[in-house]
């Protein structure tokens, strides 16, 4: 009688309507074909998720461990990433069992007060990443072609038409714009790496976990940061959301079936955000600190340093490429996380162009302070800060979804088993500890 009990009869509230409804089981999932057609049915979330592992925000906080502390931040990358890969691995399992994304699961089952706080804090982190992205595609306007930084705050104010025409050509557009971006950044730090010559038995070790990480405050502060960058908080609402998009069978076979090619891709395209992170720090250790240059925290000051130490005018030229369509990628991700949470968290729908606006213009305007008071300077430090806020808001979307997804009444025979149930919640735990330090010593 239990093992047949409906999974949807668990929540406190009928969903009332499926995520992005406009784009809801619009990409065809072949039925009767092979491996490797379904396999590419269900490629692209995983891209689209990736790329908020791949944003500006990654930058300033890789950069700033490779200059100071050489190679053995590359534990906390690969580390996070693991964090990173189970997480949505949870948050894809709780769209397709339970069709619907996170922040609906969190309206229908908490009070409306619990929601609408987890909603502000939400909307905060989604807030900050674009934040980072704003100055990482302002930067880079700057570096391609000397826009001065606050014009070229205004400048991105524009994407919005950009965001508009692919939305409304359909979804595979937006993957296939995605994954055109995020391979032109692999094509980038694939050259900076080659050029860099980074010795590898050091970067092997830098995979170990050192206990000088934690014993280091400041290490501790850039490790926080990485973390808040590499885990971000609003993916966790994006891909519980996008993977509704797949037309599959809506069966108890037809979900293990879309589980199964959602989490290999998803597996698959962070381990490609990993490599690009990895690469972001390993640069910084083979160039900047190789040679004595520990204090790189700006993107600037790595630019132009990265030029004279690698003796190719290129190495500057794909560095900012890089980072402008870093900051686009993330632009088209932050503006479904954004109608996600608002449309679920409250119910309230808006145009995409009227979201847009209003995330953006919330994250213009402490940019346009910190450029027009402390220049360049006062961007680098709200880059790194704006990690920061996303590592703090990381814990109040992990614990509903492990919450969730560990729920018999919600999940029925999906719900985590033994195993993933403890790493998930060791990971939880883990994450809020760390959150909790990082808040002590900035206190203090």
């Amino acid at each position: 009688m239990l093992k047949n009990k409906d999974p949807i009869k668990g929540w406190r509230k009928k969903n009332k309507s499926p995520s992005l409804s406009e784009v809801f089981s619009t990409v065809y999932v072949p039925k009767k074909k092979g491996i490797w057609r379904k396999f590419f049915a269900f490629t692209g979330p995983g891209l689209l998720i990736a790329v908020g592992y791949m944003d500006p925000g990654n930058w300033a906080t890789d950069i700033a461990g490779g200059s100071k502390f050489g190679y053995m931040l590359l534990s906390v990358i690969f580390i996070s990433n693991i964090f990173a890969i189970i997480l949505q691995h949870l948050s894809l399992k709780l769209g397709i069992v339970c069709e619907r994304d996170l922040a609906q699961a969190c309206r229908d089952h908490y009070p409306p007060f619990i929601s609408f706080i987890l909603w502000i804090l939400c909307e905060i982190a989604i807030a900050s990443c674009d934040l980072a992205e704003i100055i990482g595609s302002v930067l880079a306007l700057k570096l391609l072609f000397g826009i001065p930084i606050t014009w070229g705050v205004l400048i991105t104010t524009i994407d919005v038409l950009l965001i508009l025409f692919f939305q409304y050509k359909g979804f595979r557009y937006i993957e296939s714009v995605v994954a055109v971006l995020i391979f032109t950044i692999l094509i980038c730090f694939s050259f900076e790496i080659i050029s860099s010559k980074p010795e590898i038995l050091p970067i092997l070790k830098g995979i170990i976990p050192n206990p000088e990480i934690i014993k280091n405050s400041h290490s501790f502060y850039i490790s926080i940061g990485i973390l808040g960058a590499t885990v971000m908080p609003h993916n966790l609402y994006l891909h519980s959301s996008i993977i509704q998009t797949r037309n599959y069978q809506r069966t108890i076979e037809g979900k293990k079936m879309a589980i199964k090619y959602a989490t290999i891709d998803s597996t698959l395209s962070l381990s490609l955000a990993f490599f690009i992170n990895a690469a972001i720090l390993i640069i910084s250790a083979a160039t900047f600190h190789k040679y004595g240059h520990t204090e790189v925290a700006d993107i600037l000051d790595a630019h132009k340093l990265l030029s004279p130490i690698l003796g190719s005018s290129l190495s500057g030229v794909f560095f900012a490429l890089a980072l402008l369509a870093s900051g686009q990628n993330s632009t088209l991700t932050g503006t479904l996380s954004g109608q996600i949470v608002m449309e679920g968290f409250l119910h309230i729908r808006l145009k995409p162009w009227v979201r847009r606006l209003i995330t953006r213009l919330i994250a213009i305007v402490p940019a346009m302070i910190a450029s027009i008071i402390y220049g360049e300077k006062g961007t680098a430090e709200l880059l790194i800060i704006s990690q920061i806020i996303l590592s703090i808001q990381l814990s109040f979307a992990i614990i509903p979804l492990v919450n969730f997804t560990g729920d018999y009444n919600k999940m029925g025979l999906f719900v985590n088993g033994p195993f993933l149930k403890i790493l998930s919640w060791f990971i939880t735990i883990i994450i809020v500890l760390l959150n909790l330090v990082l808040l002590y010593n900035t206190f203090q």
